[in-house]
């Protein structure tokens, strides 16, 4: 079979936890595309799963909320005319998504403020380009 979903480390979604459905994909595929189960659903209950952390599971509900049904992630492929493929595909996008799902937040910003010296320095070259420019104008002729 594929290899294990893996999260994140050394955490892993156990092979039990994943519904794997199969049904025949549109696109390519030839004269063996009628009779081919080639598309690829992977479904996993996040809800219910205990494969996460505390912190990590409540961190991806929440962050693929928009994502979950009932509590359940499904990913879908049916780039490739192969099912074995198409297996590979979901698997790696159920790890990526989860991977980014309980990745530890950002560092807050600071918030900081321009040095006096380059405000000075930013206004000094806006006057500089204003008399270059100034001085493209055309000359009249004083009457």
């Amino acid at each position: 079979m594929t290899e294990p979903v893996r999260v994140r480390g050394s955490v892993v979604v156990p092979d039990a936890e994943l519904v794997w459905r199969f049904s025949r994909s549109s696109g390519p595929g030839g004269q063996h595309v009628n009779t081919s189960d080639s598309k690829v659903e992977l479904r996993w209950d996040l809800a219910a799963s205990d494969a996460l952390p505390a912190v990590w599971k409540e961190r991806a509900l929440e962050r693929l909320a928009s994502r979950l049904v009932d509590g359940v992630l499904v990913v879908r492929a049916s780039e490739h005319r192969s099912q074995w493929r198409n297996r590979e595909v979901a698997a790696a996008r159920l790890a990526a998504l989860l991977g980014e799902a309980v990745a530890p937040p950002p560092k807050a910003r600071r918030a900081t403020k321009p040095s006096r010296g380059m405000v000075e320095r930013r206004l000094e070259n806006k006057r500089h380009r204003s008399g270059l420019k100034e001085g493209r104008g055309r000359i009249r002729p004083e009457r």
